[in-house]
Formats: structure tokens, C-alpha cells, sequence
């Protein structure tokens, strides 16, 4: 055994250090949301499931043992993810996953779309091979609630081919997925979708008394921004939140790199953004 006094101090680990990245001294912002066991979860997935393999008393080290969907907490969706036959996320290039960008906000309220107006509107203007987090304000609402998961706004198929004609880098939202709640299984709207498997059935019925119309009116795409940016090498995370809020309007770097898990459908990721200090 190592003598005590060439332990450590783990109070000292907790303190932020200077970061120095080519030269340049740089704020770290974290746009993510925590992870581990009682994590906000879409409806229809199994809790995070925590074991502990190794324990102090019994080892002397800590080591566990996570059950989970790689779509939970914020996350990065790999391309075969929503289409057979395309990269899964160790294949897609790491150079995907940072860049320059900007961190915009679009407010929005429940069940609303972002439009492509919105899109031209953001401030700063959005360029091409950007990095793009849109700041609805749902990250506010993270929770395992209806409010979050089921009447969240969110992009849809105009977004979606925005992006893309728009050539951005990557794409990133404060909300439950890359496409709007009514545009998901949540919805029962999906390959074979029926009121059998549906898992959210009463989702249609408000959705109706609210505006009249049916879900498959108005949505009648499924996950179709997933599809348009994943396909096209636009790489997007889902439930962004943490210090989102201190860099909205902002031009910065973006990061947020996923696990080399092979032929793996997505990641957990630790996103960031990078100001440089003035």
C-alpha cells in the first residue's frame, strides 16, 4: 500500500484548471445533460440499470457494471441508426463531431415547428459548415414528464432539407430528438404503425381536439429531419442542455465526440463549448 501521504487531495481535482488550445486561452461550457440511473428516458425505453462489479471494501477499486440504450441523457445518432446500410458511429470520421459554430435561439412553445424562416433568421446568421445547436428553451423542462418527452417542439422535414441545402457540419437541439414528438413513434407514427402497437395512443387523440386534424395531416413523414441529416454526413445530438444557455448567440467551438463503439447506432456524449477568453 502506497503511504497516505502520497495521496492526493480530491478536493483539488474539482477545481478548473486553464485551458490553453493552440495557443489560445479558452472558457469550457457544458451543454450537457447528466447521466446514470434515474435518467429522464423516451417512454418506451428500460431504466439504466447500474451494478457495481468491484467495490472499495471488497477490491480496493471502484469498476461497474451499465445496462443502457446508447439513446438516452445527450446523445449523438449514428447513421444506421435510421437507415440500413449506412455507417455506424465508430465509422463515421471523428472530424464530424467538432468544429466552429454557433448556438441560436429559436423559441418555441408546445408542439410547435421550426420552420426554415426560423432557421434564416437565427442570430448569428448560420453558415455554411457550421456547428448548430438551436436553443428552443425545452431543456428548461428535463424531466421524465409529458411536457418534455411528448409536447416538445422540434424540427421537421423543412428543417431537415434546410440543413442540408445549408451544408451544415453537424446539428444539435435542447429537445427529445432531431424530429418534432408527433413525427416519432411516440405518435404511433412509424413502419407499421398501428393503434396495437402504439405507444403513446392518446397522443392523437389531443392532438386532435387541439387543432382539428389528424397527426398524419400534419406529420406525415416519419422522423424525416433524422433522415435528411444523417444520410447526408450531418452528424446531430439530441436532449443538449447543462450551460446552453450561457452561449446562446454565440459563435464557438463545438465538441462533442462519441465512443469508438463498433458497429454501434449512437453514443452518450459529452458535449462542450469552447469561447475564447477576451
Amino acid at each position: 500500500m502506497l503511504d497516505p501521504e502520497l495521496i492526493g487531495n480530491p478536493e483539488d481535482i474539482l477545481e478548473k484548471p486553464a485551458l490553453k488550445i493552440l495557443g489560445k486561452e479558452v472558457e469550457v461550457y457544458d451543454l450537457s445533460n447528466p447521466f446514470g440511473y434515474g435518467v429522464p428516458l423516451w417512454p418506451y425505453f428500460n431504466d439504466v440499470i447500474i451494478d457495481r462489479y468491484h467495490y472499495h471494501a471488497k477490491s480496493r477499486v471502484l469498476s461497474q457494471i451499465i445496462t443502457t440504450t446508447m439513446h438516452v441523457s445527450t446523445h449523438a445518432d449514428a447513421p444506421i441508426h435510421v437507415e440500413e446500410g449506412f455507417p455506424s458511429i465508430d465509422e463515421v470520421p471523428i472530424e464530424r463531431y467538432m468544429g466552429e459554430g454557433v448556438v441560436v435561439s429559436i423559441p418555441k412553445k408546445k408542439w410547435e415547428v421550426i420552420t426554415a424562416e426560423d432557421l434564416e433568421k437565427a442570430d448569428p446568421p448560420i453558415e455554411k459548415g457550421d456547428i448548430v445547436i438551436v436553443n428552443t428553451g425545452w431543456h428548461r423542462y428535463w424531466s421524465d414528464s409529458v411536457k418534455y418527452f411528448c409536447y416538445a417542439p422540434g424540427f421537421y422535414k423543412e428543417a431537415g432539407e434546410w440543413f442540408v441545402k445549408k451544408k451544415v457540419k453537424a446539428v444539435g437541439i435542447d429537445t427529445q430528438a432531431l424530429d418534432h414528438p408527433l413525427a416519432t413513434r411516440e405518435a404511433w407514427h412509424h413502419p407499421g404503425a398501428d393503434e396495437r402497437n402504439s405507444i403513446l395512443p392518446w397522443l392523437k387523440e389531443e392532438y386532435k381536439q387541439l387543432t382539428g386534424r389528424d397527426v398524419s395531416e400534419d406529420f406525415p413523414y416519419w422522423e424525416p429531419c433524422h433522415r435528411l441529416l444523417l444520410t447526408h454526413g450531418i452528424m446531430g445530438w439530441e436532449n443538449v442542455g447543462g450551460d446552453i444557455d450561457k452561449v446562446t448567440g454565440q459563435r464557438c467551438t463545438i465538441i462533442g465526440l462519441p465512443i469508438r463503439w463498433v458497429k454501434g447506432d449512437g453514443s452518450i456524449v459529452r458535449l462542450v463549448a469552447l469561447v475564447e477568453k477576451r
